[in-house]
């Protein structure tokens, strides 16, 4: 489909979707997708089976929440007890076109399996995401997302192409001289990149004395990693770079990319048509009220070759269902992704996430926009005995106590800090590690 170019949806009629036709929709395919999965899926055949359920018991959504989630955990279990692509497949090998795993991050990559309808219902809702992050036919953009096995950088440069963009494919390979090269010399107008790689390219700029509004990018989409969302830090990226930032948001499982900003930067918008979206309470796994903090949870809608049933994604955040300014009446995480439970910690008895360190270090102009969060780890989980905030700073009377005194503000409790000149700490062009042990 080709929208209109001065229109703000790409697919109006979806995105404008009153809640009732969109649940009226959801429940339609849900039950569909719970059928597939209950005839060709070892693996999900057991978890309803697990409850005593069946796909016909669906009577409304309601009944959905009785089903158990599924971890990136249990993925790999059963990714090693049949490999190579463990018994979540459910489409037929014949239709089966891409593989593509997880990140890897945090152990073995779970591998995903698009058919020929995933690659293009992905490239379409791709789009949808792109086009309400402000991008057009018009547009140059570099895609400074990782290709190859990374996910994201094949799906956004799907997307971009099938809006009519120019797409540059420079990934992560490239130097960052390379990159500026391209934003200057290409006349690249959209930038798409994680949040740490935009501050890195603005600290390279700042460095060579090279002026932003010599740059014609105007627009930044910024994913992998939350942060775009965080105002210390879409402030520097804005600054540093001369554009506007919007927050990107997709899990390797389930999108890749299928949330984001739009104009009113209100939140991500999520595909609800293609994911239906969940956010329960982190313990007892019950959904939460609209507006209290718990852990998306994920359910493929459209998705043939490997879908995923109420997916744990361990992101915390916060939903609304109102709609947006902007008109789009799709669920928002206000705020965007808030935390990991991976990532949070505990220490002196209170619980903080890395995006609160960032909040404060980002803040700070005598800072440089690295910092890390080192913790030793007390019997496993997140609860820590020491916690060291180490940041990049010149010789500057009074930084560090002012910086002790807005952590704790901040975070309840005081963390030590360690100095360290500028250029200590690693510049990534990837998703970058702020919590690490010793």
């Amino acid at each position: 489909m080709k929208p209109v170019v001065d229109r703000p949806y790409w697919d109006e009629r979806v995105e404008t979707l009153g809640r009732d036709e969109l649940l009226n929709v959801q429940t339609e395919r849900v039950r569909w997708q719970l059928e597939r999965c209950y005839v060709s899926s070892a693996l999900y055949r057991f978890k309803l089976e697990s409850v005593g359920a069946e796909p016909g018991d669906l009577a409304s959504m309601r009944d959905f929440t009785g089903i158990p989630v599924v971890t990136k955990e249990e993925l790999r279990a059963d990714q090693e007890a049949n490999p190579p692509f463990g018994s979540f497949a459910v489409a037929e090998r014949p239709t089966w076109r891409e593989v593509h795993p997880s990140s890897g991050t945090t152990g073995n990559a779970v591998n995903t399996i698009w058919s020929e309808h995933d690659v293009e219902a992905i490239t379409d809702f791709t789009a949808r995401t792109l086009w309400q992050l402000g991008v057009r036919p018009a547009d140059v953009v570099q895609n400074a997302f990782a290709y190859g096995l990374w996910v994201a950088g094949m799906s956004v440069h799907y997307g971009a192409a099938r809006i009519g963009a120019l797409v540059l494919p420079i990934g992560t390979a490239a130097a960052t001289e390379r990159q500026v090269d391209y934003l200057r010399h290409a006349k690249s107008t959209v930038l798409v990149a994680t949040p740490s790689y935009a501050l890195h390219i603005a600290e390279y700029l700042q460095e060579r004395e090279i002026d932003p509004a010599a740059l014609v990018v105007r627009l930044g989409c910024f994913g992998g990693e939350p942060g775009a969302e965080n105002p210390s830090t879409r402030t520097k990226i804005e600054v540093g770079l001369g554009l506007e930032a919007r927050d990107y948001y997709g899990l390797a499982e389930i999108g890749p990319t299928f949330a984001s900003e739009c104009v009113a930067k209100a939140g991500l918008h999520f595909a609800e048509d293609h994911v239906l979206v969940e956010c329960l309470d982190d313990q007892t796994r019950d959904p939460v009220p609209e507006g209290e903090l718990g852990v998306l949870v994920f359910t493929h809608l459209t998705r043939e070759a490997t879908p995923m049933l109420r997916y744990w994604s361990n992101d915390y955040a916060r939903l609304t269902r109102d709609t947006c300014t902007c008109g789009r009446t799709h669920v928002r995480a206000v705020g965007g992704i808030l935390g990991r439970g991976d990532d949070l910690v505990i220490f002196r008895g209170a619980k903080f996430y890395p995006g609160q360190v960032e909040k404060v270090v980002r803040a700070f102009p005598e800072l440089s926009n690295e910092f890390l969060i080192k913790v030793r780890r007390e019997g496993g989980g997140a609860l820590v005995g020491s916690c060291v905030v180490v940041v990049e700073a010149p010789p500057a009377a009074g930084v560090e106590e002012r910086l002790r005194r807005a952590l704790r503000d901040e975070l309840g409790v005081t963390p030590d800090i360690r100095l360290e000149p500028h250029g200590t700490l690693e510049r990534t062009a990837f998703k970058a590690k702020r919590l690490v042990e010793v």
